[in-house]
């Protein structure tokens, strides 16, 4: 999961409901040259993306950052249904749509959000609400066999363990390997970790383990891409990012120092390259 590196808004940003989902909304102090939408993993919530809205605004992007359905302050229903990627796609339209601003609206999915946000576009490819897309350290189908195994065991938990007996393991597990965070951001981990709906969690980790290739079918649409990914992702390799750009016909960046979470680990040479690609 991603990490934040720090929980307090920016003075250019507000918490706002939109579209019935939970979101951070950060605006220009000046004129906007555009508004982004970005859309969190697995685990993952709005928050992953709160060092990117100082920055974008800085930038002149206003920026809009959601929960998915069944992600931390944005509940859902007891039924898997409705986290296949196809409901949580029309989701994204729907956010899209219940924005209400003027100008362009660039499109940015992240990790497992990436896999949504492509079926957002796919979902009526010939009606595109976005002047842009940008795929960050998502893959062309299934995770890494390593993490899938990983997915594969918390799939398993999940039938037979309640979500803070399983954070409990997932602690124990990490160990050492993982630095001392911020106690606020550690509490804020452990706090989303229960939030997030058991059947929520269940249906996007099956899809991670299964997910298609559909690549082909992105390529053929007519829209602005860009592959951004950190130098290293135990999720998808660079490499296999690599190729898929190179099949989209999209513009690759590699944000130095990053790993699978470039928008939290450096978030002013991800803001610089993401306000670089929207403004070209």
């Amino acid at each position: 999961m991603s990490t934040p590196p720090f929980l307090k808004l920016p003075s250019c940003a507000r918490a706002v409901r939109v579209a019935g989902l939970a979101a951070l909304w950060g605006e220009p102090v000046g004129a906007v040259r555009g508004t982004a939408l970005l859309v969190p993993g697995f685990s993952g919530s709005k928050e992953d993306f709160i060092a990117l809205l100082e920055p974008l605004a800085e930038a002149g992007f206003r920026t809009v950052a959601v929960d998915q359905r069944g992600q931390y302050e944005s509940g859902g229903p007891d039924d898997p249904a409705a986290y296949a990627v196809a409901a949580l796609g029309a989701d994204v339209r729907a956010v899209t749509a219940g924005l209400g601003v003027a100008g362009p609206v660039h499109l940015l999915g992240h990790s497992f959000g990436g896999q949504v946000v492509r079926e957002a576009v796919l979902a009526a490819p010939e009606d595109l609400p976005w002047a842009s897309l940008t795929l960050m350290s998502t893959g062309a189908g299934a995770i890494a066999p390593a993490e899938a195994a990983r997915t594969a065991m918390l799939l398993e938990a999940l039938d037979s363990m309640d979500l803070e007996s399983i954070w409990q393991v997932m602690r124990q597990l990490e160990g050492e390997r993982v630095p001392p965070l911020d106690p606020e951001v550690a509490d804020f981990l452990h706090r989303r970790w229960l939030a997030n709906g058991p059947v929520a969690l269940k249906a996007m980790a099956a899809h991670l383990v299964s997910a298609p290739d559909r690549v082909d079918e992105l390529a053929a649409v007519r829209l602005r891409k860009l592959v951004l990914s950190g130098e290293q992702d135990y999720a998808w390799p660079v490499e296999e990012q690599s190729a898929m750009a190179e099949r989209l016909g999209a513009r690759r960046l590699v944000v130095s120092g990053a790993g699978h979470s470039p928008n939290a680990e450096q978030p002013a040479a991800t803001a610089e390259a993401l306000a670089a690609f929207w403004s070209a």
